[in-house]
């Protein structure tokens, strides 16, 4: 081969030559229709409000790629369906053109939950609003801060400012329910664990003040209160009284306390008749 183009002639080589450069460039330009498929169009179908596993299958069946944008949550939109898409339905575009989806998330985004204690109720509504949370249960307590948020829950249990909980959580509030003017005896706490002691304050709407240790004492919880602040009588030996939302001080040790009972209310005496004497019998009246 090489041997019969060296045997030609110059002007006849570069004949062949040009004959073999324009066939070369009739052929590329012959298939690059079919290779970009010119000349070929899609209408695009409609798969706004449509699931997005379905949307997309749809999409690949007909020819097109397809690319999920963005996956912000709206909550007027179901979850995990098409809201958007680029081109619209009905464009004519060409074969392969990406199909941009804009989405709803497949399931609620996480929120952090804002701090409530101490809002009064409607701020703290408010706040919930604006965080995409809602409200749950509102319960009252006795407490001198009436109509404030005192503790904040999420199922039931305590959650803390900066805590991740679903888009749309319930949360419920116990809100102050202010001091009744009721006066009610100081309750006995001498004796009682600190944790016994909360829940008899609790009961009466009492708060628990300072704590005084004796000692190093590292279960608080379980230690005992020897001595609290009002007693239970004044130095006469009268009942000292106290409010719901008033506070009690208490001091704890880690021994139980020995406790004088002749200090403890004497409980209430039942209604009975004198040991080994009949009751007396109901005097009849003559007709």
């Amino acid at each position: 081969m090489f041997k019969f183009i060296t045997k030609q002639s110059f002007l006849v080589n570069l004949i062949v030559a040009a004959i073999l450069i324009f066939a070369v460039i009739s052929v590329f330009f012959l298939s690059l229709g079919w290779l970009t498929h010119h000349g070929s169009y899609l209408q695009v179908p409609s798969v706004v409000n449509m699931p997005v596993d379905k949307a997309v299958d749809l999409l690949e069946k007909e020819g097109f790629d397809v690319v999920i944008t963005d996956s912000a949550y709206n909550d007027s939109a179901p979850l995990n369906i098409v809201k958007r898409q680029l081109p619209i339905a009905s464009a004519t575009v060409k074969v392969n053109r990406t199909v941009f989806l804009n989405i709803n998330p497949v399931e609620l985004p996480m929120v952090t939950m804002p701090k409530l204690e101490g809002l009064s109720f409607r701020f703290a509504v408010e706040s919930l609003k604006k965080s995409n949370l809602k409200l749950g249960d509102t319960t009252q307590k006795p407490n001198f801060m009436e109509g404030s948020v005192l503790d904040q829950l999420y199922n039931g249990k305590p959650i803390t400012a900066g805590d991740k909980v679903r888009w749309g959580s319930a949360i419920s509030l116990v809100v102050g329910g202010g001091v009744p003017q009721v006066s009610i005896p100081v309750p006995e706490l001498l004796g009682h664990t600190v944790e016994e002691a909360k829940i008899i304050l609790e009961a009466n709407g009492i708060v628990m003040a300072s704590v005084i240790a004796a000692g190093d004492i590292s279960d608080t919880a379980n230690a005992f209160i020897y001595k609290q602040n009002p007693e239970t009588k004044d130095f006469q030996g009268n009942p000292v009284f106290i409010q719901p939302g008033q506070t009690m001080d208490i001091w704890i040790q880690k021994e139980r306390p020995i406790i004088d009972t002749s200090l403890l209310p004497a409980p209430p005496q039942a209604n009975a008749h004198p040991q080994n004497e009949p009751p007396a019998r109901p005097e009849k009246k003559p007709y």
